[in-house]
């Protein structure tokens, strides 16, 4: 009797990316060194008691990405090209400029985020950085979108380790669950709710619904093929909300729980938290957290320049697809190099402030998530566009609600981000 060989686990994670597709990608990278750096200090500062938000967050998400799947497979246009030939030329040239501010002060982040772990491992940002330049760029020049595609799924496949930091964190179980289930609404409690509005605005960001229907349509998905796009959507979203809250129960188990007993521990940035858990939860733990980190960084640098392109080529009729060669698409990949070269000269300007710039992409983020929302609402209703692919009554309820509640949401943001001492913050 033949015993059956172990496949290498290399086999697995590609075998899992060929099911998994672009909703996934999309909603993993809404975990990128920002988020990580969100998640984190929403677990050590308010521990458990804020895993909840997470919850109806999911499901905002997938109703929002389901929303672009869906437009994306049936028109097979991008958002931005399908905003264009709504509501006229000016209006898509106003989110393409806003988007290109936000998506390269945030592109900065992830690099930034590459340079601190590179630092941690004592090698220089001045190397790092460049090299990861040089191979985002020729990784996405070279391959075709299927291999592109699948890279980003392992990519994504790699934030699992985040399962066993927390567990690593020997969290209270219990808690966990509790704190998941009983919504805990803390108003009186110092930046509690700017807390809550800075993880949504973190989780549902502008570009990813541009990102996200682009890359629906270059994959070729057609209306028939909405069941498997959907289940995509579902199932991406569930498990990037799932391991965002792992993120957070990691540090609420180790760095919320010991300034409960005493210490002052305030780590800010992404890499801090992966410092600060090395003594708490041990040397594993903290590795993990930092390849997380340094993983995020050179996924969602890539993301973010593809974005872009993506969104300046639709808005303006050039040729977009990472399936073309150089000469063939000329202006998308020149701006997604452009893209990559601003981000990371950013990082690697001393003195300039990185941190305010970062806080400016977010107040932007925070006044066209909602506009953004509306257009898709009142596109994916004309069945001059979708046929009989738009949205019933039930799904405009939940869609109206929805941006109902996350423009709420994205105001107090803005409101905060101007006024800070509205909100505690």
């Amino acid at each position: 009797m033949q015993t059956r060989q172990a496949k290498p686990w290399w086999r697995s994670l590609l075998l899992i990316a060929a099911v998994l597709g672009p909703g996934f990608v999309t909603a993993s990278a809404g975990n990128d060194v920002g988020g990580i750096a969100t998640y984190s200090q929403a677990g050590a500062q308010f521990g458990y008691d804020i895993l909840w938000v997470m919850i109806p967050l999911a499901v905002a998400l997938i109703v929002v990405q389901e929303m672009s799947t869906r437009m994306g497979c049936v028109t097979g246009k991008g958002l931005a090209a399908l905003i264009r030939e709504n509501f006229g030329v000016r209006i898509s040239f106003l989110a393409m400029v806003v988007l290109f501010l936000i998506n390269t002060l945030i592109t900065s982040t992830e690099f930034a985020g590459v340079a601190a772990a590179a630092e941690s491992w004592h090698v220089s940002r001045y190397l790092a950085v460049p090299a990861t330049v040089l191979a985002v760029f020729f990784f996405v020049l070279r391959f075709n979108s299927k291999t592109i595609e699948r890279t980003f799924v392992v990519f994504s496949l790699i934030y699992l380790t985040y399962i066993a930091s927390a567990v690593l964190g020997k969290p209270d179980w219990h808690d966990v669950v509790t704190g998941s289930l009983i919504p805990h609404f803390e108003w009186k409690t110092a930046g509690w709710l700017a807390m809550v509005v800075t993880i949504i605005g973190t989780t549902i960001s502008p570009y990813m619904q541009f990102f996200l229907q682009s890359q629906v349509v270059e994959k070729g998905s057609r209306a028939e093929d909405l069941p498997l796009a959907r289940a995509d959507v579902i199932n991406g979203s569930i498990l990037a909300i799932a391991l965002a809250g792992f993120m957070m129960i990691a540090n609420a188990a180790t760095i919320f729980l010991a300034n409960q007993h005493g210490a002052k521990l305030n780590p800010q940035q992404a890499m801090d938290f992966a410092i600060a858990l090395k003594p708490l939860a041990g040397p594993a733990a903290s590795l993990i957290f930092a390849l997380g980190i340094l993983n995020a960084g050179l996924f969602t640098a890539t993301v973010l320049p593809l974005s872009t392109s993506y969104i300046i080529c639709e808005a303006l009729g050039f040729e977009a697809a990472v399936e073309r060669k150089f000469s063939e698409a000329p202006v998308f990949f020149t701006l997604f190099a452009a893209g990559l070269l601003l981000g990371a000269g950013f990082v690697l300007l001393p003195g300039l402030p990185l941190l305010q710039l970062i806080l400016f992409a977010q107040l932007l983020q925070g006044m066209l998530l909602p506009f953004e929302l509306v257009l898709m609402l009142i596109i994916i209703n004309r069945k001059s566009v979708m046929g009989e692919h738009t949205n019933g009554i039930l799904g405009n309820t939940i869609a109206w609600v929805t941006i109902a509640v996350i423009g709420g949401l994205s105001i107090v943001q803005v409101a905060n981000s101007l006024f800070p001492q509205l909100l505690g913050g």
